[in-house]
Order: C-alpha cells, then sequence, then structure tokens
C-alpha cells in the first residue's frame, strides 16, 4: 500500500504525461500510462472493502463453520466486491477517456493517421485565430458525451447493483 500512496501522491494526469512522456508518444504507450494511473483507484477501493467485509458476519459464519479462506474469497468476498468495481470501472473509464484526449492533445498519445479526440483538436485549434471554432466542436461535444454516459451509466449501475435501494423501492 506504501507504492499505491505513492502513486496517490502525484496528480494523475501529470503522472500519466510523464510517463507517456517517458514511453514515448504511441497510443500503447498512452494506454499504459493510463493504466498505471488507475491502478491506485482500485487497490485502494479493493482494500477498503475488503476491510470492511472481513468484519461482517456472514464472514464470521463462514469461518466458524470451517469453511476455507479459497472459498470464502471466492463465495463471499468477489461477489460483495463485484458492484463497487464494476461502478468504478465505469467511472474510471470516463476519467481514460479524458485522459486520452488531453494526452493526444499535447501530442503524447495517438499519433495520426491514428483517430483520436485530442488529435482532432489539436490540429483545429489553429484554425479558431480564424473564427473557424466549428471545427473544434466535434471533438470537443463527443468527449463531453462520451464522459457524460460513462458517469450516467456509473451511477445507475451503482443504483442498479444497491440491494438496499432495490429493497427500498
Amino acid at each position: 500500500m506504501r507504492v499505491i500512496d505513492a502513486l496517490l501522491a502525484f496528480p494523475a494526469l501529470l503522472l500519466a504525461i510523464s510517463i507517456s512522456a517517458t514511453l514515448g508518444p504511441q497510443i500503447q504507450n498512452a494506454m499504459i500510462a493510463i493504466g498505471i494511473v488507475a491502478i491506485p483507484v482500485y487497490a485502494r477501493l479493493t482494500r477498503a472493502q475488503v476491510l470492511s467485509l472481513r468484519e461482517r458476519e456472514f464472514i464470521t459464519a463462514a469461518h466458524a463453520v470451517g469453511t476455507g479462506p479459497v472459498r470464502i474469497i471466492v463465495r463471499h468476498l468477489l461477489p460483495n466486491l463485484a458492484n463497487a468495481l464494476i461502478v468504478q470501472a465505469t467511472l474510471t473509464t470516463a476519467f481514460a477517456i479524458l485522459q486520452e484526449a488531453v494526452l493526444s492533445f499535447l501530442g503524447l498519445g495517438a499519433q495520426p493517421p491514428t483517430p483520436s479526440w485530442g488529435t482532432d483538436i489539436s490540429y483545429n485549434q489553429r484554425y479558431i485565430t480564424n473564427l473557424m471554432w466549428w471545427g473544434s466542436v466535434g471533438p470537443g461535444v463527443s468527449i463531453f458525451l462520451a464522459v457524460f454516459a460513462f458517469n450516467f451509466l456509473g451511477d445507475a449501475l451503482r443504483d442498479w447493483l444497491d440491494p438496499q435501494l432495490r429493497r427500498r423501492a
């Protein structure tokens, strides 16, 4: 967890830019950088959920009847962890879309002729001074809608997967 804390000490976007710049401007290196930046979020979430779940009564009951640790993990911990991890995956996907667009905008992500919204905005920014702003609007709105959609998907999944909300309805 100390390594995870060290990764969290750096701003995510700055760390992704530095990793991508170190590895070189390619889409594969941008994906590696975005993945490394996303690891601490999942590690902290998983650890917090496991620490919370291991104190619950059903885990204590499973230990009391002699259930092995592998069976407890597979039958009890993983199903209870899945909801939080699925929701986090949708939110991280939205963040990854933004990071890829920024890295491509800066020239550290996808290189032409590979399509990228960030590259499109970077290319069209030179026309903004000539009052031809509409070239950047399409990719910008696409990024906005994709991030917005993944955030709403994560919120809807959280509501749908939460058993306490289902019982109230």
